[in-house]
């Protein structure tokens, strides 16, 4: 249905103008009118024949019996005469029937327009009413403006006007026989002619009379479905023509069967949530997929069609279930890239063009009453080969938003990138429908998915498509999309209701009430309803009153505090409420505003908006969190992620994977996925992978986030089946020794052990035996009691858990075994299963009876045959025979009977039943030699699990680690290798597939087949050359590289060739070649050894037959290395050519502790300058280098910190220059204070004690010492670390320890130790007695306390005084004393007696002064205060001259302070 599903103007893809316009309408009304004629035609027709069929029938029956063949011939000719008369008369009928409903309708339409223009006028005189009444408030000129506006309009509305649905159909749900009414209000001028239609087929009453009622009344057409039934579910529509153009809606019917109760329908398992149909047969079917389409990889552009083999029943042929197709959750339609086809037991979804947008989740959903049935399988669609190579994908999923006439905006997806450089931007194509014209949208291209594209002809239609841009080039386009029409989808002028007589209401335009309007009124409501960093949407209402007259908008912009506007589109009009503008400057504040303009001119700016800086609103999002891989299937893996802390606008995600051990990533989806869990099919079985995860939204993709765990590709593991067969091997009484046979079903995982479990006969609870799982199958249980029953069960674990138990055993008696033949063997087991025989293996008996073992029998018998056969009549002595001549395609089962010497023992328990006949595909060992002339045995298996293994044995023993041999396993292929084939290596060998249904096979190596592979390797080995040496290289001193090699011997015919980076190099002057073959030598020297020598270098012989190669690769960190040598080399060969270090500067130690800088200098002359310089400093020795010894040395005595820098020895004339530098700073400085401590370590002096009043002092002598030596003090072997206590420490000539105030503790051994890098040199002292210098060290303590608190003089006297006789004199003094000092003054050595005359004061024990009134010359002479407590004191002498007055002063040196002398405790003393 074509004209009703979309407008017939995007259908054909034709420009909507005019005449188009007027065409279709034309053909509408001609089809609708054929239509009609043919129906009625049609009808008519089947009537007449029907009638005049009757006729004849009736007229030969009652004539057959009297009219003769001539007489009927006549009658027959008359009635066909009557037939095309009749036939005349009914076109006749027809031609005037259709006159007369033409002319009919013609009238109805004429009426209905009649009753419009009736209303209308109606309304035109309420209206006048309204104005008059209005007169008195609003004024004359208001009325008459009112009056003219209503008459213009009147005018305007006889112009043309296309239809306008104002109310569209609605959808309906009922029940069977029920009616429906389906309604519609269209509006246009001339009136529109309306058709209806049901799923595209137009509805005729005539048809089925009764069925349907079509109405049109006021515009209201009405569509009346009477007693409703199954078959008129489906989609109505409705257009409506006229000469200007066409519209249509249209709705849905679903007719639905009463059921009774309603049952609900569930989705089953999908990984997506998919909607229910609404519509669903009534039917009850069985649905059963046969063949189903699987994971499928494809690339874009292929085509392909996904499958599904059904089984349907019932099978009818009229009534079917419902096929749905679904990717992800969206329902699938067909459209010109997908077709649908479901019947004769198949469905299938084919691709004529395969891109990225088909990727997902593929589900076919079967409904029916009986339920649903589905099946998904994922779709991957991989980049198609890019047209330069790097280029990035092409992007996806192209959608288009908010189309308008002249606008509209573009939307797409992000391409994954894992290998290409980052996309930079992307540039948006057009072209317009039904021409082949592609025309670039953008200049730029433009770094977010989003594009608003402006400057389309409105009435034409588009479509688009995207490509991606990176440094390297652009990509493929996307697929282009659905078309669109320029059209503005909002283009209904607002209607109002007026009231008319009564409760009548008619509507009217809005701009019909606007009156006489020419200018539009300013845009309102303008904002930015979007903002990027490269571009700002404007959006606005239209203008009220915005006229009758076309409308065009222009836009300006202003930055903010500019004051000024310019105008943005002054180029082009806009007629879409809404733009994009361009080439804003970047961080800067913009306001906007808009200007209404019609044909008579420009209306008032619009309001401005507020602020508006281009800044991206979104941004990239976060890295997702955790990523979490886990097994599924053999070839894919669940990966699940935490969403990302900033997830704005997510479109989806995107997983890549890289193998272990590899930094190529590759991508795991093409299209972003929506939700956090994805299960990444394709993989390798058994490879390692690592997965990360991008988050994507319009602005990019976020950083990768963290990478997942290592995962190997294996099938998710299950707990192994149980065990079985459990048998009794031993018992001695008080324990038994069982036997059981290993689960059939391991889960994947190797089994890691077993549990036993244990009861007696008639009880009900299980004991366990083992707490740790046994690794071997075979097992003693311990403490049971002797003559009771009892049974046992066992469970198998692997890496999963533990499985289910087993069956309970068969009741055991624990009693005492003494038959003096063997018990039985245990654990057979089949291998090489072929059409006549078969392998058997076995156990030994645990119980062997009275003598040992010698031998075993096998017997077998068919399955339900009563009697055993022996195979061997003699025993043999291994634990395996191959048993042959059997039946092909019978059973058997096998038991063995161990010998000893007293006879045969009890048979095993009978083997499992086995089929002899070759499995389908059965391979043997192969045996060759390789190119190495390495002698192998090969086997290949196709049918390995992920936890099969390879068993290579020799006469069926293990020889894994047997260094004769080497064993290569590379997916289901395996290789043993013999190191060095030799008779020893005779033998049967045999090889087993873990895991599989018995893939074994063996090979027998005899004598014969030994000699001739011997031979074979031998030749293979033999035709090569051998080398004494493989390709190598040298540098020499001047910079060449030199590569050579030499063979064993060659020919005067022996050829070779130099190949480097797979091209042949000759002999040049950038590469001499040349070869000795007396001597086997070939060698290639390159003078200038760059950057382009890096790569691979292979020289080739051949000799005769003989071949023989070696290369040598030179490529990263290697070629580095020989460059960096080859330059080093040529630059000491340019450097010796003038003055230069001979050696380089070093250091070393002198005897004297002193550190000397020593360098050595070649090709020197007199004009040579040489310096020493630290840090960039010039630096000047004592003592200035001679350079004609050629060395050069720089002594630093006394190693310190001071010292540390960069020292320089440089070498300058007029042939060049040389420097060498020496940094002494950490590990140097270390090293050479280290190298200070081997000098100085062997000098040291014994330890001495030194006492002092605070302290004991160990001391110890050397030439040098510095505290940033590694020394190290102990006391009895501890060593001791600097403290308040004990002080370590040193000064340049010695390195002591103090003890501050030393105890009796203090006492032991103590040791000075200095370590030198390599060894220790130790100095001890043992302070046993430590008598003696404990009371050393308290003497001179208490010496020093009574110094420190016997009494002194502090000061205050002086030592000569000189005053005038009759004056006053005053000596004043401070003393201290600990006890208080005596103070006792003399004068002349005589106590001075106190009087007035004399007077000495002592305040607070310290102040002290002596006076003497009225001096006279009898008071001169010379004073002494001597001050003492217990512990001594001092005293101070003062000599006073005393002269008359009139005398001239005598001459007298400046007085001083007097110096006190001690006074020993034991002087006697008087106490004042």
């Amino acid at each position: 249905m074509s004209l009703v599903a979309m407008p017939f103007y995007q259908k054909r893809h034709k420009n909507f103008d005019q005449s188009y316009r007027n065409i279709q309408t034309r053909y509408l009304l001609d089809e609708y009118a054929a239509k009609k004629r043919a129906s009625t035609q049609t009808s008519s027709q089947r009537s007449v024949t029907q009638k005049s069929s009757s006729q004849r029938g009736s007229s030969q029956t009652a004539q057959e019996g009297t009219t003769c063949r001539l007489c009927a011939r006549k009658v027959s000719t008359a009635l066909e005469e009557d037939e095309q008369e009749r036939r005349h008369r009914y076109q006749s009928l027809v031609a005037s029937y259709a006159e007369a409903k033409r002319e009919r309708f013609l009238g109805e339409l004429a009426q209905l327009e009649e009753e419009v223009h009736l209303a209308r006028t109606h309304a035109r005189d309420k209206l006048e009413r309204y104005a008059l009444q209005h007169v008195d408030r609003h004024g004359l000129q208001h009325a008459v403006d009112d009056t003219l506006a209503w008459e213009r309009h009147f005018l305007e509305e006889q112009l043309s006007r296309a239809p306008r649905i104002l109310v569209p159909l609605q959808s309906h749900t009922i029940w069977e026989q029920m009616s429906v009414k389906l309604c519609f209000t269209v509006q246009g001028f001339p009136t529109p002619v309306v058709q209806w239609y049901k799923d595209g087929s137009l509805i005729c009453q005539a048809e089925e009379p009764g069925k349907y009622r079509i109405e049109s009344k006021y515009g209201v057409h009405t569509l009346d479905i009477n007693r409703a039934d199954f078959d008129d579910t489906a989609t109505y529509s409705a257009v409506a023509t006229n000469v200007h153009g066409q519209a249509s809606t249209n709705a849905a019917v679903v007719v639905r069967r009463f059921r009774g109760d309603e049952e609900p329908f569930y989705s089953v398992g999908l990984p997506i949530s998919l909607p229910l149909s609404s519509v669903i047969p009534y039917t009850h079917f069985d649905v059963q997929f046969l063949e189903k389409f699987g994971v499928t990889f494809r690339t874009e552009g292929e085509t392909l069609a996904l499958k599904c083999t059904l089984l349907v029943t019932p099978e009818l042929k009229r009534v079917q279930p419902q096929a749905q197709w679904y990717r992800d959750d969206v329902l699938l339609k067909e459209s010109q890239w997908t077709k649908m086809f479901f019947g004769g037991g198949q469905a299938s979804l084919s691709f004529s063009h395969l891109n990225k947008d088909d990727e997902g989740l593929y589900t076919l959903r079967i409904v029916s009453r009986g339920g649903v049935h589905d099946h998904s399988a994922f779709l991957f669609v991989r980049d198609a080969d890019p047209l330069v190579t790097g280029a990035p994908g092409a992007p996806m999923d192209l959608q288009c938003h908010d189309v308008n006439r002249d606008y509209v905006i573009v939307t797409w997806k992000p391409p994954n990138m894992t290998k290409e450089s980052p996309v930079i931007g992307y540039f948006i194509d057009r072209c317009e429908v039904g021409t082949d014209s592609w025309v670039q949208c953008n200049d730029r291209p433009v770094k977010i998915c989003k594009y608003p594209v402006t400057g389309l002809f409105e009435g034409k239609s588009y479509i688009f498509r995207v490509r991606a841009v990176n440094n390297v080039g652009i990509s493929r386009p996307s697929r282009v999309s659905e078309a669109v029409a320029a059209l503005d989808p909002l283009d209904l002028k607002p209607l109002q209701a007026v009231h008319w007589e009564g409760d009548k209401e008619i509507l009217i335009y809005q701009e019909d009430l606007e009156g006489e309007v020419q200018l539009p009124g300013p845009p309102t409501n303008v904002h930015a309803s979007e903002i990027s960093r490269a571009y700002v949407v404007l959006s606005w209402d239209p203008p009220a009153p915005r006229g009758k007259e076309p409308l065009m908008y222009f836009i300006e912009k202003s930055v903010v505090g500019s004051g000024s506007w310019q105008r943005v589109n002054a180029n082009m009009a806009v007629r879409s409420p809404r733009y994009a503008v361009f080439d804003l400057a970047e961080g800067k504040p913009y306001v906007f505003r808009v200007l209404s303009a019609n044909k008579h001119g420009l209306s008032d700016p619009s309001e401005i908006t507020a602020p508006v800086q281009a800044q991206d609103t979104i941004v990239v999002p976060s890295a997702p969190g955790r990523v979490v891989a886990s097994r599924n299937t053999r070839t894919s893996v669940v990966v699940q992620w935490d969403p990302p802390k900033h997830k704005e606008d997510l479109l989806g995600y995107y997983v890549d994977c890289c193998v272990a051990g590899s930094t190529v990533w590759e991508p795991c989806n093409h299209k972003p996925i929506g939700y956090n869990r994805f299960v990444v099919h394709g993989l390798t079985t058994g490879e390692q992978y690592i997965f990360r995860v991008k988050a994507v939204n319009a602005v990019g993709t976020s950083e990768n986030s963290q990478e997942s765990d290592v995962i190997e590709v294996q099938a998710t593991l299950t707990v192994p089946s149980h065990p079985y067969g459990i048998n009794l091997l031993n018992c001695d009484g008080h324990s038994m020794t069982l036997g059981w046979k290993m689960p059939k079903f391991r889960g994947d995982s190797p089994i890691l052990g077993y549990y036993v479990d244990k009861r007696e006969a008639h009880h009900q609870n299980w004991h366990e035996v083992n707490v740790s799982p046994v690794q071997e199958r075979i097992l003693t249980v311990e403490g049971l009691a002797e003559g009771s029953l009892y049974e046992f069960r066992i469970t198998a674990t692997n890496l999963v858990g533990i499985g289910p138990p087993s069956d309970p055993s068969e009741l055991f008696k624990c009693e005492a075994w003494t038959a003096p033949e063997p018990g039985p063997a245990y654990d057979l087991m089949f291998c090489e299963v072929r059409d006549t025989s078969l392998v058997l293996l076995w156990k030994a008996p645990v119980y062997s009876g009275s003598s040992p073992v010698s031998g075993y029998f096998v017997d077998y018998k068919e399955e339900d045959s009563g009697e055993w056969i022996t195979f061997n009549e003699a025993p043999t002595a291994h634990r395996y025979l191959k048993v042959c001549n059997l039946h092909q395609g019978k059973t058997y089962i096998f038991r063995v009977r161990a010998v000893n010497e007293s006879g045969v023992g009890k048979p095993s328990d009978t083997s499992e039943m086995v089929l002899v006949e070759a499995r389908p595909g059965t391979k043997e060992i192969s045996v060759g030699v390789d190119e190495k002339g390495d002698i192998y045995l090969s086997f290949d298996c196709q049918e390995m699990a992920d936890t099969s293994r390879f068993t290579w044995c020799k006469s069926y023993e293990d020889i894994a680690g047997d260094e004769r041999f080497k064993i290569e396993t590379v997916g289901d292929h395996s290789k043993l290798y013999f190191k060095n084939l030799d008779k020893v290596d005779l033998g049967t060998y045999s090889v087993s597939v873990s895991d599989t249904d018995g893939v074994s096979s063996s090979f027998v190596l005899d004598e014969e087949e030994l000699k001739r592979l011997v031979a074979l390797s031998n030749e293979i080995k033999n035709p090569t050359i051998p080398l004494k040496s493989e390709l190598a290289y040298g540098i020499s001193d001047k910079g060449q590289v030199r590569f050579w090699l030499q063979a064993e011997h060659l020919s005067p015919d022996a050829s070779y060739r130099f190949i480097v980076n797979d091209g042949e190099v000759t002999d040049s002057e950038t590469h001499r070649i040349k070869c000795d073959k007396s001597t086997g030598l070939i060698e290639m020297v390159i003078d200038e050894f760059t950057i382009k020598n890096e790569g691979t270098y292979t020289v080739q012989i051949q000799d005769g037959k003989a071949k023989n190669q070696s290369s040598l690769v030179l490529i990263g960190d290697a070629f580095k290395a020989v460059l960096e040598e080859a330059e080093f080399q040529r630059k000491e060969f340019l450097r010796k050519q003038g003055p230069h270090f001979a050696e380089y500067l070093h250091w070393d130690v002198t005897e004297d502790c002193e550190v000397r800088l020593v360098c050595k200098v070649a090709n020197t002359k007199k004009e040579t300058v040489f310096k020493w310089l630290k840090d960039d400093a010039l630096y000047e020795p004592e003592r200035s280098p001679d350079l004609e010894k050629g060395v050069c040395e720089l002594l630093l005595p006394k190693l310190s910190k001071k010292d540390r820098g960069e020292y320089k020895a440089t070498l300058k004339d007029e042939r060049g220059q040389d420097v060498s530098i020496l940094e002494i700073a950490d590990k140097v400085y270390e090293d050479m204070i280290l190298a200070i401590s081997r000098v100085c370590g062997p000098s040291a002096s014994p330890l001495k004690v030194v006492c002092t009043a605070e302290e004991i002092r160990l001391q110890c002598f050397m030439q040098y010492f510095s505290e940033e030596m590694k020394v190290n003090w102990y006391r009895n072997d501890a060593k001791i670390a600097s403290s308040e206590h004990m002080r370590v420490g040193g000064s340049e000539e010695m390195a002591w320890l103090r003890i501050w105030e030393p105890t009796e503790k203090d006492k032991g051994k103590y040791t000075f130790e200095i370590f030198d890098g390599k060894n220790n040199h130790q100095r001890s002292l043992d302070l046993s007695a430590f008598d003696e210098a404990l009371a050393e060290f308290q003497r001179l303590k208490s010496a020093a306390f009574a110094e420190k608190n016997c009494g002194k003089v502090l000061g205050g006297l002086p030592d000569v005084v000189t005053i005038m006789e009759g004056k006053t004199l005053n000596l004043a003094c401070t003393v201290f004393g600990n006890p208080d000092p005596d103070v006792v003054w003399f004068k002349n050595d005589k106590v001075i007696e106190l009087s007035d005359h004399f007077v000495v004061k002592v305040e607070q024990s310290k102040y002290v002064s002596v006076t003497i009134k009225g001096v006279t010359s009898e008071d001169s002479g010379k004073y002494s205060m001597h001050v003492k407590n217990k512990y001594g004191g001092e005293k101070i002498d003062v000599t006073v001259s005393v002269y008359k007055h009139g005398e001239q002063i005598p001459d007298v040196v400046l007085p001083q302070q007097a110096k006190p002398k001690l006074i020993a405790a034991s002087t006697p003393s008087t106490t004042q």
